[in-house]
């Protein structure tokens, strides 16, 4: 940033601090770009999906378009399983591979770049952003959860995740196999399009309120029940990259700390080391400060701090390309090794998508 662009306010132990004029900063920008951009990639392969199941619903009538393997994506529970089963036999399992290869993407994604699924892809996440900023704007404010409650909350989405985590933990490579090969396997993801198309009374209630407690608290779904959030969360505490605040060059404004969705304490820390952070950079788009806060790997030793900043920080730009070429890697990997299709003869959804419905959980 040029000179032209910040303003110094004062010494502190010698040294001048600067202000932003004008705040330059394009991540949320970016951010929302690559958010909608899932989005309409989801939308699509939720039309072809929706498209393939009705013709074999309709007997061979219709638009007779091919199976889009990515809609397993929305399957985090068989991409668990398969990949507890690749790690167990060495192989990747025939049913439902590109749940496993769009899990480990997004695995990927939170070993190196913190929980950014969760905010610049997850279709969830972007919902849930829209629908607590539509309440700010309804409501005037989004509600707090006090302290005491928050915390147990919280605890809500790892208690989930460790539920699936002991269910799946004891399954034998043998029984993931064998639970995977049953109808209810080889079509759970027309199951799932199915709970959406015949919502019950009750299930409409609770996606109802759902939303509503979303309106009225930021990320209420993401921050208090989403499993698979937990886990990326977790996994992101490896991650050498996390947003670092540079002590000498902070004007302790608090507008980092006041724009963090996670509420967390940007302010007051030297780097967020927190399951709860997602890479969103909405504080270091808030910041005042120039150079204060950054999205960066571990600082270098440098002459100044302005330098050590600028040497390791990541701009909006690259999480956004190192994102793609994440995504885009695994899926053309899994594509060029044959395992992104699941390949079961027309007969079995001939047989079976007509009467998904009818078709139990094997463990019920």
């Amino acid at each position: 940033m040029g000179a032209a662009n910040i303003t110094p306010i004062h010494k502190q132990e010698g040294r001048k601090k600067f202000v932003r004029r004008s705040s330059p900063e394009s991540s949320q920008r970016i951010r929302r770009i690559v958010q909608w951009l899932f989005v309409a990639l989801n939308g699509w392969l939720g039309i072809q999906f929706f498209l393939w199941v009705r013709y074999y619903e309709r007997g061979g009538v219709g638009w007779n378009v091919p199976r889009p393997p990515g809609v397993e994506g929305w399957l985090p529970i068989a991409g668990l399983m398969n990949t507890k089963y690749f790690l167990l036999t060495g192989r990747v399992p025939a049913i439902h591979p590109a749940a496993m290869v769009l899990f480990l993407a997004f695995m990927l994604m939170s070993l190196l770049l913190k929980k950014a699924f969760c905010s610049w892809i997850c279709p969830v996440g972007t919902l849930s952003e829209q629908l607590w900023t539509v309440g700010r704007r309804l409501f005037g404010r989004n509600l707090h959860t006090p302290k005491w409650l928050d915390i147990p909350l919280r605890g809500l989405k790892y208690l989930l995740l460790g539920f699936f985590v002991l269910m799946i933990g004891t399954m034998s490579a043998e029984a993931i196999h064998n639970f995977m090969s049953t109808p209810y396997g080889l079509i759970a993801d027309v199951k799932m399009l199915n709970f959406f198309r015949d919502i019950g009374q009750t299930a409409a209630i609770v996606i109802g309120l759902l939303v509503l407690l979303s309106m009225l608290i930021q990320n209420f779904w993401c921050r208090y029940l989403c499993p698979y959030g937990a886990l990326l969360g977790i996994t992101s505490l490896l991650s050498p990259v996390k947003v670092r605040r540079d002590v000498e060059a902070c004007i302790d404004c608090g507008k980092c700390a006041r724009a963090c969705p996670s509420r967390l304490a940007v302010d007051q820390l030297v780097q967020i080391r927190s399951v709860e952070c997602t890479a969103c950079m909405a504080c270091v788009a808030a910041c005042s400060a120039e150079n204060a806060l950054q999205f960066s790997l571990i600082p270098r030793k440098a002459a100044t701090s302005a330098e050590r900043w600028r040497s390791r920080t990541l701009s909006p730009i690259v999480v956004a390309v190192a994102l793609a070429c994440i995504f885009l890697g695994l899926v053309v990997t899994g594509k060029a090794t044959g395992h992104w299709q699941t390949n079961l003869p027309r007969d079995v959804y001939r047989n079976l998508v007509p009467h998904a419905r009818e078709v139990g959980h094997p463990g019920i």
